[in-house]
């Protein structure tokens, strides 16, 4: 069959090339990845069931923290499951369907975290800056407004960019150059004309990436000034504190995030990104539990309270 006979059904499946250059630690690299989603899994369940059970945690700030810990564990289970069995049976190989159902639950997630990152930004913005009209702002029902509006954003973004790729026709060859089905190495095996598709994914992620980090910086900018404020230096350490494991967050998942998706893929940076990417895709689920809640006080005295019952009682 010639090029110009083939269709969308010559490819079915695709192979995830990913960590297949270095052999010889695939088995290292199944207990490390295996350990670390392990201890991701238990982390973040760990902050759901704290922020649910303990009346002391029924706050808006951990509100938002027991949905982003409970969208890390969605997050880090469209990845790291599917790599785990590649690397203990060698079998790389993915369906185009599957391939394409990893790539928008990643991808909702992704924009999805986004959203709620500059929702938690604007939490921490009022509690600084205008305190006197937080309660206000933040009630039970904003609350659920800004979480509802964050999901059902984040999966209709990623909606937009799934179905143009699904319609698109793949002749081969058909490896793709990462450990999950992300969206520029695939649009680049089609036969179609990737400009268009590129356009779109880069416009996407100006608008879910670039706007919401622009909100998050915005409302850091007007938070660390309400902070120099204060006169006395322990209530700036106290003020600072309450924000800066946000701010960490938000530096690390930004930083990697943007230059994945907002520098175009050149072969020098085709390594770099993919590096980029087991950062925002692993790491970033993993630390997220230490370095944002557990770390926390009054999180930390929910974990003693409840280590020291058998079951969950009444607050």
């Amino acid at each position: 069959m010639n090029p110009g006979q083939r269709n969308q059904t010559s490819i079915t499946e695709f192979i995830l090339l990913g960590f297949s250059t270095i052999p010889e630690l695939q088995i290292l690299l199944f207990l490390l990845f295996l350990v670390i989603y392990i201890a991701t899994m238990s982390g973040n369940i760990l902050i759901v069931v704290l922020v649910v059970f303990d009346c002391h945690l029924h706050t808006p700030m951990y509100f938002f923290l027991g949905n982003l810990s409970c969208l890390e564990t969605c997050y880090t289970s469209t990845i790291l499951p599917s790599m785990l069995a590649g690397l203990l049976s060698g079998d790389r190989t993915i369906s185009f369907s599957r391939c394409l159902t990893q790539y928008y639950f990643f991808a909702s997630l992704v924009a999805t975290e986004c959203l709620l990152l500059s929702v938690m930004s604007y939490d921490r913005y009022l509690a600084i800056c205008n305190p006197m009209h937080y309660a206000a702002h933040m009630s039970s029902r904003s609350c659920l407004q800004f979480i509802g509006g964050s999901w059902i954003g984040g999966f209709l973004c990623s909606g937009i960019i799934t179905l143009p790729i699904s319609q698109l026709a793949f002749c081969g060859p058909n490896g793709i150059d990462h450990f999950f089905c992300d969206p520029i190495p695939l649009i680049n095996l089609s036969c179609n004309n990737p400009q268009l598709m590129e356009m779109l994914a880069f416009t996407l992620s100006l608008i879910f990436l670039l706007v919401p980090f622009l909100l998050t910086l915005m409302s850091y900018i007007c938070i660390i000034v309400t902070i120099l404020r204060i006169p006395s230096t322990t209530g700036r350490q106290k003020a600072f504190s309450t924000c800066s494991s946000h701010l960490i967050v938000v530096t690390m998942y930004y930083g990697t995030l943007l230059i994945a998706y907002m520098f175009p893929t050149t072969s020098t940076l085709r390594d770099f990104k993919k590096v980029l990417s087991f950062f925002y895709t692993v790491l970033t689920p993993l630390v997220n539990p230490l370095i944002y809640s557990l770390r926390n006080k009054e999180v930390k005295e929910a974990l003693r309270k409840a280590s020291r019952k058998s079951m969950f009682g009444q607050c």
